[in-house]
């Protein structure tokens, strides 16, 4: 069992209390699901859902059910089904042959429906929406009972006939259980289990007029398909009594259990469908695969390891409390501890400023084995700007005139001079070496320097455009959202040592003293050249507890 799921064990105890009652009691194998509604792209929040379920399971020897929770055909698209599952086996689970759509059932939910009303336990309503939501009453106040909660069980069978025959239009009719609407509970308040809706499904086509509601068919699919324990959001607490209600009061003999846990939240992120789909509507985002959004499309383009997403959800724990944020910073530090082992080191030089080395002999090409690799050293590279300062500030130990530094495993070098442009900006630096200090030599070199940079020939750095991302929104005082202005800045005109010209989507670099990169997947094939996303910069502001 990995770390993660250690901690899984020891932070959902409230999870594993109630698993290991029932394992002991009434049941012999743990059975979970993960039900997205097909409207959307997955996020961190929808992960941690996907981790707990599935990882569960795998903790107990049991299942864990991938099921479409198909009910609104308004909002569903074939293309989000296809993305949910590839997104799921990115994170590494599977659900082997256990692929399922509420659509599947629909013919039995209209028998459970039927079954309700012979039972005097549904009626078909007439009310309008607004009727509807204004005979809800509130959190003081009691609801008021539909005029059609009388209706006899022969009729309200009759018009739930009819309203799947399509005799009515949008709206003119729901069916509803009949449960108390004096409830303190709102949802209990004889709740809409069908509405009408003329609409194609992407599953059943036009065989259907009248659609469940979700927490008609979200318990009724768990019965179905043998889930034992119905695993969802702290959103899902108040909706419990009816799943309840449905599940007793259709007699079913295996009773899924529902448990909620707290959800994920990130600082200086956006986790709602809504205000993701108004991002990219007003072009803030660069659809749901942006890096600095944590869609899961957003963090695998990115470069994020899946290993560090689990890493990550697992410590961030599970529990029933309300407010469960954690850091961007903890997402991150999971991030870089997944790159480190498996990213090659690299040199490359995102804001170059050119090198001249006047005693280094024209035209040469010098081979310097740097930690295994074989790098071409010549006159002309060039070095970060930052690197040099013409009036360089105290504790500034790298290039500045007179200033000796070490290039890295090369030689070291000292600023002779500079060139300026007609504003006054440096445009280039003017060196000497020393042949004697050279690095990997073996020989201590005659003297130290307190300052290494890293570089790149100018003749053989291979161009490339760096993305620098940060978080596309910040936290704000009052607790609103903003746009970060320093969300993405381009450096167009970095240079990379010319191992990465080969680099593929599936390679991972730290470029020394910048980051770590990857290719940008979303332009594998080079129509903007080679263009490299930071993955994450090297420090980190997260102290693990």
């Amino acid at each position: 069992m990995d770390d993660s799921r250690h901690i899984l064990l020891e932070t959902g105890a409230f999870i594993h209390s109630a698993v290991n009652e029932d394992l002991k009691g009434r049941l012999s194998e743990l059975h979970t699901r993960f039900p997205p509604e097909p409207g959307g792209f997955l996020h961190i929040g929808s992960a941690k859902a996907v981790y707990i379920n599935f990882e569960l399971a795998k903790i107990y020897g049991g299942k864990c059910n991938l099921r479409m929770d198909d009910t609104n055909p308004a909002k569903e698209e074939a293309e989000f089904v296809q993305a949910i599952q590839d997104e799921i086996k990115w994170l590494g689970y599977d659900w082997e042959d256990r692929l399922y759509f509420a659509s599947d059932y629909f013919d039995k939910f209209y028998g459970y429906a039927a079954r309700l009303i012979e039972k005097g336990l549904a009626f078909v309503c007439d009310l309008s929406a607004d009727e509807l939501r204004a005979s809800f009453g509130g959190i003081d106040k009691a609801g008021v009972e539909s005029p059609f909660r009388g209706r006899s069980v022969e009729e309200n069978l009759d018009l739930f006939a009819r309203m799947k025959n399509g005799e009515f239009g949008d709206g003119a009719k729901t069916l509803r259980a009949k449960i108390d609407m004096a409830s303190s509970n709102l949802n209990m308040r004889d709740p809409v289990i069908y509405r009408i809706a003329h609409k194609t499904h992407s599953n059943t086509g036009d065989k259907w007029c009248i659609y469940p509601m979700y927490d008609f068919a979200h318990p009724l699919g768990d019965a179905i398909e043998g889930v034992t324990h119905s695993l969802c959001g702290l959103e899902f607490r108040d909706h419990r009594p009816i799943y309840e209600w449905y599940i007793n009061n259709l007699d079913f003999e295996q009773k899924p259990r529902q448990i909620e846990f707290a959800e994920i939240s990130v600082e200086n992120t956006i986790l709602g469908k809504r205000h993701l789909r108004k991002l990219i509507a007003e072009g803030n985002a660069d659809g749901w695969d942006d890096p600095r959004l944590v869609t899961i499309m957003g963090m695998r383009r990115r470069g994020y390891p899946p290993s560090a997403i689990r890493d990550f959800l697992g410590n961030a724990g599970v529990s029933t409390a309300k407010n469960n944020t954690v850091e961007f910073a903890m997402l991150e530090h999971f991030v870089r501890e997944h790159l480190a082992p498996v990213s090659k080191v690299v040199m490359a030089v995102l804001n170059p400023l050119k090198v001249v080395i006047e005693n280094f002999p024209e035209g040469e090409v010098e081979m310097l084995n740097i930690d295994g690799r074989e790098v071409p050293f010549c006159r002309e590279i060039f070095v970060e700007r930052e690197d040099f300062m013409e009036e360089p500030v105290k504790k500034f130990f790298r290039l500045a005139p007179g200033n000796e530094v070490r290039l890295k495993g090369a030689y070291f070098v000292t600023c002779t001079g500079v060139e300026k442009d007609a504003d006054g900006n440096v445009t280039e630096i003017r060196c000497t070496y020393d042949p004697a200090t050279k690095s990997g030599t073996g020989v201590e070199p005659p003297r130290k320097v307190k300052g290494t940079i890293h570089w790149v020939s100018a003749k053989h750095g291979v161009p490339i455009k760096a993305m620098l991302y940060d978080t596309l929104v910040l936290d704000t005082p009052e607790g609103e959202k903003e746009l970060n202005p320093n969300s993405l800045i381009e450096m167009p005109n970095a240079l990379g040592e010319p191992c990465i010209a080969d680099a593929t989507v599936d390679d991972r670099f730290q470029f020394m003293r910048n980051g770590y990169f990857c290719l940008d997947s979303k332009d594998a094939n080079g129509t903007e050249g080679l263009v490299f996303n930071r993955i994450v910069s090297l420090k980190s502001s997260y102290r693990p507890q």
